[in-house]
């Protein structure tokens, strides 16, 4: 857990020197500790608010589904998620797609040398 929040500081830290440079204002320590103790609350309410979301709808394991629901109220945040979640989508049909025409291209190449074989013996 420790591990965990000392990343979530680190990151926050790294945002907020990004923002001081582009704004042109500066953070304290005491600044990023409390954005970053903040940060690491609102991700301990998300994850138990995931796993209700989940047991409410009688599963074990926390889908996209879930994951939109938690993000409802911030309408750019829902709309990142779902066009995230279709571009998902799409690579994993069009690998689907090429693991199917896969085999059959190595099962046509594998009979055609051998058919040339059989071909050349008789």
């Amino acid at each position: 857990m420790m591990r965990l929040k000392a990343a979530v500081h680190y990151t926050v830290g790294c945002l907020c020197k990004e923002v001081a440079l582009d704004k042109q204002v500066q953070f304290s320590k005491q600044t990023i500790a409390a954005i970053s103790e903040v940060t690491f609350r609102q991700c301990e309410n998300f994850a138990k608010d995931l796993e209700m979301f989940a047991r409410h709808a009688k599963r074990s394991t926390v889908t996209t589904e879930d994951v939109k629901l938690l993000a409802r109220r911030s309408n750019s945040l829902l709309k990142y998620i779902t066009e995230k979640n279709e571009e998902i989508a799409q690579l994993n049909l069009e690998r689907k797609a090429k693991k199917k025409r896969k085999p059959e291209d190595e099962n046509r190449s594998s009979r055609e040398p051998g058919a040339e074989v059989v071909g050349s013996e008789s």
